[in-house]
């Protein structure tokens, strides 16, 4: 018997929430990991017109300015006024983090 699937997948632009979203979550890895190659992150990111939420659980020693960074990242890429949709200086940044319980490793 013959199988038949359907494949399918999802391209964003360019300035999409997504693609926000995954720049953030990077930078954070980044910023994390160059302080501390040993750190454990477990970090998601969404975005929403005006506002960044950042959750997840980080263990490192490193002290990271996670807002900052959401913030950084969102100016660089172009972000900076209202009346394009979005301001990295000005919007919500809410951040959900906690440690890696020390049984995850």
């Amino acid at each position: 018997m013959t199988r038949q699937f359907v494949f399918t997948s999802e391209s964003v632009g360019a300035g999409h929430p997504d693609k926000m979203a995954d720049n953030i979550s990077d930078a954070i890895l980044d910023a994390v990991l160059r302080t501390d190659p040993k750190a454990r992150v477990a970090c998601e990111v969404l975005v929403k017109t005006g506002m960044v939420v950042v959750a997840g659980e980080i263990t490192s020693h490193a002290q990271i300015d996670y807002s900052q960074v959401a913030r950084d990242t969102i100016l660089d890429i172009g972000y900076d006024d209202d009346a394009i949709g979005f301001d990295g200086r000005r919007c919500a940044v809410v951040l959900a983090l906690t440690e890696q319980s020390p049984d995850i490793s």
